[in-house]
C-alpha cells in the first residue's frame, strides 16, 4: 500500500514559507487567516501520541486532533481498511442504492449506543449530524398530527456545529452575531458555568435547578410546541463544561412530561470521552436521538451519524409509501463506502483493544494531573471529566487574547492543544500512557508559568 511522503510534504511547507502567494488561495476555517500566514504552524506528519512540523520539531498532542484521534496518529488498520475499499469500491450513490458496509457499521455502532437507539442515520460532520436531528424531530411530530411543534430549546455556550440549523441553537456568541439567528424559533437556557463550580472534578454540585429554565419556557411558549431540546453531556467546544449532577435527569423528566424530544449532541463526548461508551451511559440519561462524529473514524475519513430511538424511525418509514421514499433527507457521501471502511476498522480496535475502559482507566490520573495546574497566578478555573478537562486563564484584556496566544506558546514549546476564548482544552488520545500525562501537563506548567 503506497503511503503519503513526508519528505514531499516538508518540501511543499518549506517552498510556501519562502513564496508569499503560496498559501493564498485557501480559505482557512475557524483560524485568523492573515495571521496564520504570516507565521504559519503546520503539520507534516503523525503517529501515535505526536505530530511532526515540517521542519521536523515533535509535538505530542493533547488534543486528540480535534477530539477525533482516540487511537492515536496513523492507524495502520484504518489506512489498509479505506485504501482496499476505494481499489474495491471507491463510491455509490446512496439514494436507493446501498453497499454491505454501510448496514454492517449501522449495526455495529448499535452495539455501543443505548439499549432503544438502534437506528443509525449516516452524515458527513457533527454539524450535518446536528441539522439531520432537527430534521427527524419536525418530521416525527408532524406525522403524529403535531406539526404545531416548532421551537427549539438549546443553552448558552453550547456549540452545534456551523450548519444554519447548528448555528441557531449555538449559544457561543461568536459563532452566531455575523450570520444572525440561523433560524427563528430557537430560545436558549442558561449555561452551568457557576461561580460555586470553579476547581471541581467531574459533575458539580450546584446548578441542577437551571434545568428548570426549560419548564419556564413550556410555560411561555406553550410545551406542546416545543419540537425538541439539544443538548450536549459535557459542552466541550467552549471548554469542558461537565453537567451539575441531576441537571440531565431533570431536563429527561421535562422532556417526558410534556412529549419533547431529548436530543444529545454527542460529537465530542461520545465514543469513550466521558468514560463510557457515551455520555448517555456515563450520567445514566438517555436521549431519543443521538448525534455523533469525530472519533467513529478516528479522525481518518469524515463520518457521522444520528443514533435514533426505534419507534421514532418506525413512525416516519411507516407513514410512508409502500415503494416510496419516506424520509426526503440525505447526501451525496452519506456512508461513503471509504468512511464505513475506516468507521468498522475503528469499532475494531475499539473492541479488541478495550479503548473505552482505558480511557476510563485513565481519567483520575488525567485529573489530577490538570489540577496540579491550581494555583497558578493566570489559572482561574480547572475543570475535568472523563478524559477531558479545560484550565481557563485570567482574561487579558479582551476575551480570548491570552488563550490565543498561549496556544501558539504551547506549539511553540512541543504542545499541540485547543484552545476556545481563555479555555485551553485538554482531550488526549485514549492510548495515552501516565508518562504522556506528565509531558504535556509539564509544558503546560512550564509556559503558563511564565505568564
Amino acid at each position: 500500500m503506497g503511503h503519503a511522503d513526508p519528505l514531499a510534504q516538508t518540501a511543499a511547507a518549506a517552498a510556501m514559507a519562502n513564496d508569499s502567494h503560496a498559501m493564498d488561495n485557501f480559505w482557512m476555517p475557524f483560524s485568523p487567516n492573515k495571521e496564520f500566514k504570516q507565521e504559519p504552524r503546520m503539520f507534516v506528519k503523525g503517529e501515535g501520541m505526536y505530530l511532526w512540523t515540517p521542519d521536523g520539531k515533535k509535538l505530542i498532542d493533547a488534543s486528540s486532533g480535534l477530539f477525533c484521534v482516540a487511537a492515536g496518529h496513523c492507524r495502520k488498520e484504518i489506512a489498509e481498511a479505506v485504501y482496499k475499499q476505494l481499489n474495491t469500491l471507491d463510491y455509490t450513490m446512496p439514494f436507493a442504492r446501498a453497499h454491505p458496509n454501510a448496514f454492517k457499521l449501522a449495526q455495529e455502532v448499535a452495539e455501543f449506543t443505548p439499549e432503544g437507539l438502534d437506528r443509525v442515520f449516516f452524515v458527513c460532520s457533527g454539524s450535518e449530524a446536528v441539522d439531520s436531528a432537527m430534521k427527524m424531530a419536525l418530521a416525527y411530530h408532524r406525522i403524529r398530527g403535531q406539526g404545531h411543534r416548532q421551537i427549539f430549546i438549546s443553552r448558552e455556550r453550547a456549540y452545534h456545529g456551523v450548519n444554519m440549523g447548528g448555528v441557531a441553537l449555538s449559544g457561543m456568541v461568536n459563532n452566531r452575531k455575523v450570520f444572525g439567528v440561523g433560524l427563528p424559533g430557537v430560545y436558549h437556557m442558561r449555561h452551568t458555568a457557576l461561580p460555586q463550580n470553579k476547581f471541581v472534578k467531574g459533575q458539580p454540585e450546584h446548578g441542577a435547578d437551571l434545568a428548570d429554565d426549560l419548564q419556564r419556557y413550556c410555560t411561555m411558549y406553550g410545551g406542546e410546541n416545543i419540537a425538541a431540546v439539544f443538548v450536549e453531556p459535557t459542552a466541550g467546544s467552549f471548554g469542558c463544561l461537565p453537567p451539575p449532577v441531576g441537571y440531565l435527569n431533570k431536563l429527561r423528566a421535562i422532556c417526558d412530561q410534556h412529549g419533547i424530544l431529548l436530543v444529545f449532541d454527542e460529537v465530542i463526548t461520545g465514543w469513550g470521552r466521558m468514560g463510557a461508551n457515551f455520555g448517555a451511559q456515563a450520567f445514566g440519561v438517555t436521549p431519543d436521538l443521538m448525534c455523533m462524529a469525530k472519533a467513529i473514524t478516528n479522525g481518518a475519513q469524515p463520518l457521522g451519524g444520528i443514533a435514533v430511538r426505534t419507534d421514532i424511525y418506525d413512525t416516519i418509514t411507516n407513514a410512508g409509501p409502500a415503494k416510496g421514499i419516506e424520509f426526503f433527507h440525505g447526501y451525496t457521501y452519506s456512508a461513503h463506502p471509504a468512511c464505513t471502511a475506516a468507521g468498522l476498522a475503528m469499532m475494531k480496535i475499539f473492541r479488541e483493544e478495550k479503548l473505552i475502559d482505558r480511557a476510563a482507566a485513565l481519567a483520575p490520573y488525567f485529573a489530577d494531573a490538570l489540577f496540579s495546574l491550581k494555583g497558578l497566578p493566570l489559572v482561574t478555573d480547572i475543570r475535568t471529566i472523563g478524559l477531558m478537562g479545560a484550565v481557563e486563564l485570567a482574561v487579558d484584556g479582551n476575551p480570548g487574547v491570552r488563550g490565543h496566544e498561549f496556544q501558539k506558546r504551547l506549539f511553540d514549546a512541543g504542545v499541540n492543544l485547543k484552545a476556545t476564548g481563555d479555555n485551553l482544552i485538554v482531550a488526549p488520545p485514549f492510548i495515552s500512557e501516565k508518562s504522556h500525562i506528565d509531558e504535556f501537563v509539564g509544558v503546560m506548567r512550564d509556559v503558563i508559568s511564565k505568564g
